[in-house]
């Protein structure tokens, strides 16, 4: 399916940023599919859109395009690119975006977007979102090929920060994503945890208990488990742990 678009921006939907990349693509490739994965992502904030694109893509079908836009680095030397991978498509800056894609995929390719032919006529220096990359997205609607956009990148940049260091006596982690329900995902997902048997996690000095599901604590007692998206994550049993300790703070589950 390649005519399927979708989107992700740390735009929010107060403003009309969002609807006129709509049209843009509309404009182009009429026969375009338009979904929204996220516009909630906040602002700024390359890890948390890395982490929503990089769990959610293999839930599309095969061909459907990706466009991110969480770019601070907006209008400056920073590079605009599109991968691709596993048979997907992605479209956006080259600032760490895309990281989860490189690192889920065992091959990849990665293309500068140089030829402004593709573009908008008018490209404003604060919105790549609608002049470069929905008309990119676009133009793969039409069936152009990604190497037609510009060469090839063999240095794309990626977010180090998103693996977790293993130790003797476990593994160290950081919080990359909170939901709305105020639980604390982890960069440490399922398979680093694979064959071991855990005491607890400790964070912010607190012991918690590893579990299954939310409810195998009572209500408003701590809980660790493994996601729906394969990651751990720190949770209160019918509460937030956003309330409860913030969002910052390493995490580290110990072997037992």
């Amino acid at each position: 399916m390649r005519n399927l678009v979708v989107l992700l921006t740390d735009f929010g939907l107060k403003d009309h940023y969002v609807g006129v990349m709509k049209g843009v693509i509309l404009s182009i490739a009429p026969q375009a599919c338009i979904i929204d994965l996220s516009h909630e992502i906040s602002p700024q904030n390359i890890m948390e859109g890395a982490y929503v694109l990089g769990v959610s893509y293999r839930y599309f079908p095969r061909g459907s395009i990706f466009v991110g836009v969480v770019d601070p680095g907006v209008g400056t030397s920073r590079r605009g690119i599109c991968v691709e991978a596993g048979g997907y498509f992605f479209v956006g800056p080259d600032n760490g975006l895309f990281t989860l894609i490189y690192q889920k995929n065992r091959s990849y390719r990665v293309f500068s977007l140089q030829e402004s032919r593709f573009f908008r006529s008018k490209v404003s220096n604060t919105f790549h979102g609608r002049d470069i990359f929905a008309p990119v997205a676009a133009h793969l609607v039409r069936t152009r090929q990604p190497d037609e956009f510009g060469p090839e990148v063999r240095d794309p940049v990626m977010l180090p920060w998103l693996w977790p260091k293993h130790t003797d006596k476990g593994i160290r982690g950081r919080i990359i994503y909170v939901d709305r329900f105020g639980n604390l995902i982890t960069n440490i997902c399922e398979k680093d945890l694979k064959g071991r048997r855990i005491k607890g996690v400790l964070f912010k000095d607190h012991l918690l208990p590893f579990c299954k599901t939310y409810a195998e604590q009572h209500k408003g007692a701590p809980v660790c488990l493994i996601g729906s998206d394969g990651y751990l994550e720190i949770a209160v049993s019918q509460g937030s742990a956003l309330e409860r300790w913030g969002r910052e703070g390493e995490v580290y589950v110990l072997w037992a």
